[in-house]
């Protein structure tokens, strides 16, 4: 059986937005948990990322827009299409 390759901080950089998002696969959420773990500078970019989104989808909820819009713009943030 071969190995698990680990991510590089590329491999995870690359993927954070959809590990925000919950959009990758099983296999491939376990392996960017698993090196944001072990990498601190990872680790501070992603909850930089997921801070940054969860105030944008808070403030969403606050301001007076078109509901359609702003069901599409949550729909965006949640890795919807």
């Amino acid at each position: 059986m071969k190995p698990v390759e680990r991510y590089t901080c590329e491999d995870a950089f690359r993927r954070l937005d959809d590990y925000v998002d919950r959009t990758l696969s099983d296999s491939e959420r376990a392996r960017v948990e698993e090196h944001l773990e072990q990498c601190e500078a990872c680790a501070r970019e992603y909850t930089f990322e997921n801070t940054f989104v969860r105030e944008v989808r808070g403030k969403l909820r606050r301001i007076m827009a078109p509901r359609d819009l702003l069901e599409r713009i949550s729909q965006k943030l949640s890795g919807g299409g």
